[in-house]
């Protein structure tokens, strides 16, 4: 039996895949076949069938043939298609619209309650309750009851020869059961329900879907409508290297031959995943894009524009291995995003972090104990919001974080650090040698700030031993051997982002079997089918393949990496709100500098009699790049850094805000031995 295709495809499920179908009538226009630009009909006869005949019209098959065959390999659901019974008039909504619709009660009366039960499209184990009326007098076990009156069938006796009904025998009275035997006749009408539901739940339930519908919201129209899905197709057709997309409210008729075309040979579409399914005897073998990637939004590799239909590629192995994720600093060029395989041969060494807050840091001091890091700028203290001030060049260490410290502000999580000292600082404040007190210094998680790390290793190590430091800072010392071209060579920084479990495809194209590429399976949607061409080498002779390490990928795939991979630890609490009303704190006294001079002296010297002291006169402030404020962040999101952080104004760019970064503190080294203390 032929159907319409948007009802034979709406009886059907994924488990059902896959189906062979003939087509039994096309579509006509003007009295002629509707044929789109740059195809030519074909004529080809094999077993009787009329095969090649699709037609396309902006990229969607959108006709076929009487006698054209087509093996349906996978369907999706695409719109809900809705008949409007009193126009005749047809309308689509999106799969996700969330209006509300109700059952409109059927018109035509059940002559017995079994019909009623048994044989309403909606099934039994669906509709219960059912409430319904009855148009003539009845007497049920005993109970009169008149015209009019409504039962609720709530249940099926075992026998299946009888049901139990509740009915209200009056306004005052309680609900009683009876017991209807499904052959009492009469003339019953069904009640409307008070289920709801939404137009996908109707479109795919074949329960549902035969019954009239209407929007529970009168804005939406209350015209009585019936529902179906319209699905997007997947096929294939016999002596075609073409994978079909077709949509299922096509106006043909089609017939199932499945279970009678067995010889007809069709090709096997296969994506990444399955072809990485395949056992790895398997391999290698010859494969042929049968459709490229539509997009290359997380792959920029050299190897991806080759990657189009008809392209012929060798797959020599599959694999599951841990790879590592880097980004590039900001510089001259644009940043740049890898993803490095474990094979990579080359040697790196750390660097020196920037941060832009003491959020960041904390993030950082659980990957690193006994961080330490030097202030790039002066922070004025603000006593109100509990902000300590911090002198540019101070050098602290992290203890630890520390909750429910209680400051001028309230209670808030703090990260305690130790100030470090240069030797000559310990003299000048300790002449006795009795010991230096230590001094604290307690930073809240939502103050901002610039710090650097105070970093004094210069070991060389490979990937997989700084594979498992997150927001670790590299710099590539020591090229891949194996690479003509590393392209990790030349950054003057790198951050390791994090690690995935990867599983890819080692591949090449026939013309150079040898140079291979990794294709990560689950980033990268290729349609492949198995090819006839043979390997382009002789047997037991595979030839000795290089694998480049390293592919190149975009932001938008860092950012996905970082949604798979986001801590799932709550933020801290915000900051208590300035109050307004209550003027700030008035300023350190003196500049910058010396706030810097009144931090050296932990306490003032003794008064000499008729001696005025005064400090001395600040030495001119030294002026560094504005280079310093870009940096590098961390991928942590901090949730107290605004906008008002952000640097206003054009910013120089840095060659390498790093090697600036060792300039300052060489810099500041030189300056404090100019420095006289009193």
């Amino acid at each position: 039996m032929s159907f319409p295709l948007q009802e034979y495809m709406a009886s059907l499920d994924n488990a059902c895949l896959p189906r062979i179908l003939q087509v039994c009538s096309g579509v006509y226009f003007q009295g002629k076949w509707l044929f789109g630009s740059g195809f030519a009909e074909s004529s080809l006869l094999n077993g009787g069938y009329f095969e090649g005949s699709v037609y396309e019209i902006s990229g969607n098959e959108v006709s076929f043939s009487t006698g054209d065959v087509v093996k349906v390999t996978d369907m999706e659901l695409s719109s809900i298609c809705c008949h409007d019974v009193d126009n005749d008039e047809t309308f689509e909504l999106p799969v996700d619209h969330t209006g509300l619709m109700k059952v409109i009660p059927e018109e035509t009366p059940y002559s017995t309650v079994e019909e009623l039960v048994k044989l309403r499209p909606l099934g039994l184990n669906s509709c219960l309750p059912v409430t319904f009326a009855s148009h003539s007098k009845l007497t049920l076990d005993g109970v009169a009851l008149g015209a009019g009156a409504t039962l609720t069938v709530v249940s099926l006796l075992e026998d299946e020869k009888s049901c139990r009904c509740r009915v209200r025998l009056g306004p005052d009275q309680p609900p009683a059961e009876v017991t209807v035997p499904l052959s009492t006749r009469g003339e019953f009408y069904v009640h409307q329900g008070e289920e709801r539901f939404v137009p996908r739940d109707i479109a795919t339930s074949p329960h549902l879907r035969s019954q009239r519908f209407c929007f529970e919201n009168a804005t939406l129209g209350n015209h009585a409508l019936i529902l179906s899905p319209v699905y997007q197709i997947r096929g294939v057709m016999n002596l075609r290297k073409n994978l079909l997309r077709f949509p299922s409210s096509l106006a043909v008729d089609v017939v199932d031959i499945t279970d009678t075309c067995q010889d007809l040979s069709f090709l096997t579409p296969l994506t990444l995943p399955e072809v990485h399914s395949q056992p790895d005897q398997a391999f290698p073998m010859t494969m042929e894009v049968l459709e490229g990637p539509e997009t290359s939004a997380l792959l920029k590799c050299s190897w991806l524009a080759q990657l189009q239909k008809g392209t012929t590629l060798i797959l020599h192995q599959r694999s599951t291995s841990s790879m590592t994720v880097l980004s590039s600093s900001t510089g001259r060029k644009s940043r740049q995003y890898f993803l490095v395989s474990e094979r990579y041969g080359g040697r790196f060494r750390k660097r020196p972090r920037r941060f832009d807050s003491t959020y960041e840091l904390y993030e950082a001091s659980t990957q690193i104990p006994g961080l330490k890091l030097s202030v790039v700028s002066n922070h004025e203290e603000v006593e109100e919001e509990g902000l300590p001030g911090l002198a540019l060049g101070e050098q602290l260490e992290v203890i630890g974080c520390q909750k429910q410290v209680q400051l001028p502000c309230g209670q808030a999580e703090t990260l305690v650090c130790r100030r470090l000292r240069d030797s000559d600082d310990d003299e000048d404040e300790d002449p006795d040698g009795e010991g230096v007190r230590e001094d604290h210094v307690y930073l809240p998680l939502y103050m901002q700030g610039q710090f650097v790390e105070l970093l004094r290793d210069n070991k060389k190590y490979t990937l997989e031993v700084l594979s498992n430091k997150v927001l670790l800072d590299v710099k590539v010392v020591t090229r891949d051997p194996e690479l003509e071209n590393d392209p990790l060579v030349g950054f003057s920084c790198l951050r390791i982002e994090g690690t995935t479990l990867e599983a890819t495809i080692q591949a090449s194209f026939p013309d150079t079997p040898e140079l291979c590429f990794l294709i990560p399976v689950h980033r990268l949607s290729v349609t492949l089918f198995r090819s006839q061409q043979p390997l382009p080498w002789s047997s037991n002779q595979s030839p000795k393949c290089s694998v480049e390490p390293v592919i190149e990928v975009t932001d938008q795939f860092l950012r996905e990496f970082r949604n798979e991979n986001a801590p799932l630890a709550n933020p801290p609490p915000r900051p208590p709100k300035r109050n307004l009303s209550v003027p700030q704190a008035a300023k350190s006294k003196g500049s910058n500098n010396q706030t810097l001079w009144n931090r050296r002296s932990s306490s003032p010297l003794p008064p000499t009699p008729n001696v005025r002291h005064e400090p001395p006169p600040p030495p001119p402030a030294r002026k560094f790049p504005t280079t310093i404020h870009t940096s590098q962040r961390s991928y942590t999101s901090n949730p107290y850094v605004g906008m008002s952080s952000q640097v206003k104004g054009p910013v120089e760019k840095s060659e390498d805000v790093y090697e600036q970064t060792e300039e300052l503190s060489e810099m500041l080294k030189k300056a404090k031995e100019t420095i006289v203390y009193y």
